[in-house]
């Protein structure tokens, strides 16, 4: 049960970690901002990636959003793997009969 649960906080992390490397992703090619799908990875940027928000501020605007986009999804991927490694690791074992 543990492990499945682990294994669905690893996914979660990842889809969003994805998502956010979508938009950083479109961002650097310019892509049209008004597009359905751009607009969707901006909100799941917006939304779970806010924290790295100008954080790091280049001369060159797409790039600074490519590096504060990486970072988020980075954090995310980590985030989500410790989690997932602290659910295993606290799982209670079960008593083996003699």
């Amino acid at each position: 049960m543990f492990s499945l649960v682990a294994t669905v906080v690893r996914v979660v992390c990842s889809v969003v970690a994805a998502l956010i490397v979508a938009h950083a992703v479109f961002v650097l090619f310019e892509a049209n901002p008004t597009n359905v799908l751009v607009e969707f990875t901006a909100g799941w940027r917006n939304t779970f990636g806010w924290f790295t928000e100008d954080l790091f501020t280049p001369s060159d605007p797409k790039i600074a959003e490519a590096i504060n986009d990486g970072l988020a999804a980075l954090i995310w991927v980590v985030a989500g793997s410790l989690l997932s490694k602290l659910i295993v690791r606290l799982t209670p074992t079960s008593k083996a009969r003699a």
